[in-house]
């Protein structure tokens, strides 16, 4: 249900929940990953912070304070939303357990 919502505020929303929005950020010559400062964003960098920072407050505003918590230090609203597949709908492995304890029940 929440996939319908997302998908009929703004399409572009889900595709970032989906293709992880790559936040900006820069490589030195260390081969060290950071974060760009604002300061240097390029005009598509701020579309992607954009959508990444309203697809996290959809997302946050659908949430209780426990699956609040959860999410909380996620840095991109895919990060939020593998957090909380996971708890809803558990990992393959959870799942199967589920089916094999449920069949040694019948």
């Amino acid at each position: 249900m929440m996939t319908i919502f997302i998908q009929a505020l703004d399409f572009n929303l889900w595709d970032i929940i989906i293709d992880d929005p790559k936040l900006p950020h820069f490589i030195s010559q260390e081969g060290i990953k950071t974060l760009k400062p604002r300061s240097s964003y390029s005009d598509d960098d701020r579309k992607k912070v954009q959508l990444n920072a309203k697809a996290k407050h959809v997302i946050i505003c659908a949430l209780n304070s426990n699956e609040f918590n959860r999410v909380l230090s996620c840095a991109t609203a895919k990060e939020m939303w593998d957090r909380l597949e996971v708890t809803y709908e558990g990992t393959n492995q959870v799942k199967d357990t589920k089916i094999n304890m449920l069949v040694r029940d019948i």
